[in-house]
């Protein structure tokens, strides 16, 4: 017999909006140095290669984020926590846009990496705890507006790169944004819940318990296609953009934009098609709605059909990491901390690997060469999301 689940409300109230803002200041980061990545790789005249690394020095902060956050927060609280990492993440774009110096530029990445991780991943935790079982529908909303704010950026970036100004004036948003919000909402934060009841540890076995079965690291490694393939067009699309369609390095930033446009569409949509369909086909279809944006990207020299074929890949990418950091809750048996705790270090790899390997095949045969990565990584991903799927359906037939 089925069961009727309560209506579940979701109260946007002040605490709320602090932490959809707090994640909106990280979009700005994220989103504006990835943005800014071809324009920073002109002025230091760096190779794919070398400007690749800096998408390393995010991943690496990212990781260290993700070892370090749990002593962070048992020493200082969330709040604490939370603030301090947008300090940080501040003072990392402040470095980025102080000097074009290789050494300084990497630190500024790796520093806004680390910080903004910091604050990221304890403010959703924050907000789903607030906001008990509507958690996931606000993390799903948060993420959504932080989505908008970081498509504005890289909008912005790109004219503002067009101007006198220069574009690292854009990178002056995230500092402004992070002052703006400890002077209007420093004080607010969420109350704390009751702590829940205890609850009887799983039995131990492959799926549960103290150690983590094949589902887990099948995830884990879904994860980390999906963000690589994230992060291979966050940082790598204006790049083939310009090289394909003949675009200036700053118009063909506006390309990110497209990409962010249908991110943001998809993440709106999102919540809606994950309560109505299977998590395992609707994975598998936005793993080929990317790959159709991707086949209609890669070849065009046309701007109109690049610029709709990006949107197209934004729109299967939005679903990519909520349903693969789902899938990784799923493997570990329910226990979200341990994948709150595995996921950053995942997507951190990834972010390291991922770029840096497009950057480098792309000094070796051509960007558009190198983007035949992205093609690989879908279909990775596909198979693990299958494999997944049918040995999980084969053991419920088998129990």
């Amino acid at each position: 017999m089925s069961t009727v689940l309560p209506p579940v409300r979701l109260i946007r109230d002040r605490p709320t909006w602090l932490i959809y803002l707090q994640l909106s200041a990280f979009a700005t980061f994220v989103y504006g140095l990835s943005a800014a990545l071809p324009l920073l790789r002109a002025d230091q005249r760096a190779t794919a290669t070398v400007a690749g690394l800096h998408g390393t020095a995010m991943a690496v902060g990212t990781i260290a984020a993700g070892l370090l956050l749990p002593l962070l927060v048992r020493r200082l609280g969330r709040r604490a926590t939370s603030w301090i990492g947008l300090a940080g993440m501040s003072a990392g774009m402040l470095t980025v846009f102080a000097t074009d110096a290789l050494p300084l530029t990497l630190l500024g990445y790796g520093v806004a990496g680390w910080f903004g991780s910091v604050m990221l991943y304890t403010s959703m935790a924050a907000l789903s705890d607030h906001h008990g079982p509507a958690g996931a529908a606000a993390i799903s909303e948060a993420n959504a507006v932080a989505v908008v704010v970081g498509m504005a950026m890289t909008f912005g970036l790109s004219l503002v790169a067009q101007t006198t100004l220069g574009w690292r004036a854009a990178l002056l948003a995230t500092p402004i944004a992070a002052v703006l919000l400890a002077l209007t909402l420093g004080r607010v934060w969420p109350a704390p819940r009751p702590a829940p009841a205890p609850i009887a540890p799983p039995a131990a076995g492959p799926e549960g318990g103290g150690r983590t079965g094949w589902r887990f690291h099948l995830a884990g490694a879904v994860l980390f296609c999906c963000v690589a393939l994230e992060f291979s067009f966050t940082l790598w699309a204006a790049e083939l953009l310009t090289a394909r369609t003949g675009l200036g390095v700053a118009t063909a930033a506006t390309g990110l934009t497209a990409f962010m446009g249908g991110m943001a569409a998809g993440r709106f949509a999102g919540t809606y098609l994950a309560l109505r369909l299977p998590a395992a086909p609707l994975f598998a279809g936005a793993l080929g709605v990317t790959f159709a944006g991707w086949l209609l990207f890669w070849p065009s020299t046309t701007p109109v059909l690049s610029y709709a074929g990006l949107v197209v890949c934004g729109l299967g990418v939005s679903l990519h990491f909520p349903l693969a950091l789902a899938a990784l809750i799923a493997g570990a048996g329910g226990r979200a901390d341990l994948a709150a705790a595995a996921s950053p270090v995942w997507a951190g790899a990834a972010m390291a690997i991922g770029p840096l390997a497009l950057g480098a095949l792309a000094d070796a045969f051509g960007t558009g060469s190198a983007f035949l990565l992205v093609p690989v990584l879908i279909a990775l991903a596909c198979a693990g999301v299958f494999v997944s799927a049918r040995r999980a359906a084969t053991s419920s037939r088998r129990a």
